[in-house]
């Protein structure tokens, strides 16, 4: 893996392109100190691994270990072109690092007037402070200081300080506390980490998870409709998490780890997952994990396509009632899944749109598995 992040550094293309053929590679993975491989291309100016990386499917808004995305490096860099190339795909303009900063206090701060510009004429905030409260125009020098306070208040922008509110809570990175917002990610609300023990709380979901819905005898018929809805919510869900750079390790997708609100809604859990420190051998529920996530390194497999194989597996059990491989051990299952070719069998009175959706999100190969972006759409119209 640590070839690609040097590619990334030194402008590599070619070799950049052929290890993003290979389809296995996640290009999400971070280094040590948490940079992609957009990180690096976007800091050094390479424009061409910029556009390939984006057209692959590179997080726009990921996060290294001090919170900085992929365009607060290229303002800091002065590649203006990275710049206008992230803002095309939607990158988080106004999104703060660990110290406050938003990418328009690096370019006021190095005096890159012409990215200030671009920023600010897409909504980046001109009065926004950091934590030591100051503005962008706080950092700006020069003729370059009036030019940019005159074009925020051209654009419609208030000027009054924003003071900076810090996001960090629970020791968790800012970007971590943007999952919490959700409507279908049930957030940690406390937690206790005292040795040997880990106890991570979340709000009490009154029907409890999806598995106990659909096999402990809950009082609430999950017919098709319902069942349509809750694939839905996880899909909505697991878009929105694959949308950000994924903070908490070793999470895996079941029916165990979402649950189900008072309303019906379903959300996923993230009290439930596991945190890189505790139990790291352990595989509860390897019934809904891909043959890859189940022989392979994390960081040699790629983590939506994987999640996509647990939801395939979701979907199966929404439409069977069914607990998958429940005859067999979790030893017997991991093995045979991810050596064997253990498959669930798709029973013929399943809808053939459903078993169709079923297939495609259980390819063999990761890399034509869809995308939950792909699939919410197609989840919506068998809703409707």
């Amino acid at each position: 893996m640590e070839d690609i992040f040097q590619w990334c550094r030194e402008g590599i293309a070619m070799q950049v392109r052929v290890w993003l053929d290979d389809t296995e590679h996640d290009m999400n993975h971070g280094d040590d100190h948490g940079f992609s491989p957009l990180h690096w291309a976007a800091k050094e100016g390479h424009l061409k691994i910029v556009e390939m990386l984006v057209q692959r499917g590179a997080r726009i808004n990921s996060t290294n270990r001090g919170d900085d995305t992929p365009l607060h490096l290229a303002a800091a860099h002065g590649h203006h072109e990275i710049v206008h190339l992230l803002l095309k795909n939607r990158a988080d303009i106004n999104f703060t690092n660990e110290h406050g900063n938003t990418p328009l206090h690096y370019a006021c701060f190095w005096g890159y007037e012409a990215i200030a510009e671009e920023l600010i004429e897409n909504g980046a905030l001109a009065a926004l402070a950091n934590k030591d409260g100051d503005t962008p125009l706080d950092k700006g020098k020069g003729p370059i200081l009036k030019h940019l306070k005159d074009l925020a208040l051209q654009s419609g922008q208030d000027l009054t300080k924003i003071n900076f509110k810090d996001q960090s809570w629970l020791g968790l990175k800012t970007r971590s506390s943007k999952i919490f917002s959700h409507p279908n990610v049930l957030p940690v609300i406390g937690c206790c980490n005292s040795p040997p023990n880990l106890v991570v709380i979340s709000q009490y979901m009154p029907w409890g998870s999806l598995h106990t819905l659909l096999h402990e005898g809950a009082r609430v018929t999950v017919d098709t409709a319902l069942a349509l809805r809750l694939a839905v919510d996880v899909s909505r869900a697991m878009a929105f998490l694959h949308s950000l750079e994924r903070s908490i390790p070793q999470f895996h997708l079941n029916s165990h780890h979402i649950m189900i609100d008072e309303d019906l809604t379903a959300r996923i859990n993230m009290a439930d997952a596991k945190f890189s420190f505790q139990e790291k051998a352990r595989v509860y529920y390897p019934g809904w994990m891909s043959p890859e996530a189940l022989h392979k390194k994390r960081i040699d497999t790629n983590s939506e396509a994987c999640d996509m194989w647990s939801f395939s597996i979701l979907l199966w059990e929404l439409a069977t009632r069914e607990i998958p491989f429940s005859h067999l051990s979790p030893m017997e299952i991991g093995m045979k899944v991810a050596l064997e070719g253990l498959r669930v069998s798709i029973p013929s009175d399943i809808s053939p749109h459903l078993t169709k959706l079923i297939k495609i999100c259980m390819n063999e190969d990761p890399g034509k598995r869809p995308t939950f972006d792909m699939v919410l759409p197609i989840l919506d119209k068998m809703k409707r």
